[in-house]
């Protein structure tokens, strides 16, 4: 049992790695975007958050993406007077997303991806060990 805990554990890691890679992706795809109108606001960097989560039937702690919030940093300003996001002195807003910041973190998010599937083919191997053991 504790094999398939370690796996179960591990899922919830890739499963939980693979939502923030999703939501940095996001954020890397809108570094560039400004709002449609005039005096309206960007799109706004959001923030993956995680959780654990008890799972009775394996008794084991899980994690899970939470809930993602959004960072209040303030936006980047330009002087483009001919951009028809533009306010009244010519500036528009840009997100607030830095692509080195979401490169660094999707970066972080790969390496414990794989860190979990890691987990996984140890766990598999010893399983198959375990099994080879058992029929000789």
């Amino acid at each position: 049992m504790d094999f398939i805990k370690s796996i179960a554990i591990a899922a919830s890691g890739l499963r939980a790695q693979a939502g923030r890679m999703r939501v940095i992706a996001e954020n890397l795809a809108n570094a560039d975007s400004t709002s449609h109108n005039a005096g309206s606001e960007p799109y706004r960097r959001k923030i993956p958050t995680f959780r654990s989560e008890f799972d009775r039937s394996l008794e084991a702690r899980m994690v899970s993406l939470g809930r993602l919030h959004t960072d209040q940093t303030a936006f980047q300003t330009k002087h483009q007077p001919g951009h028809p996001a533009a306010d009244g002195t010519g500036h528009v807003k840009y997100p607030n997303v830095n692509p080195l910041v979401e490169v660094t973190d999707m970066r972080e998010a790969q390496r414990s991806y794989e860190a979990n599937i890691n987990v996984i083919g140890a766990t598999r191997r010893m399983l198959q060990r375990t099994i080879d053991i058992l029929k000789a």
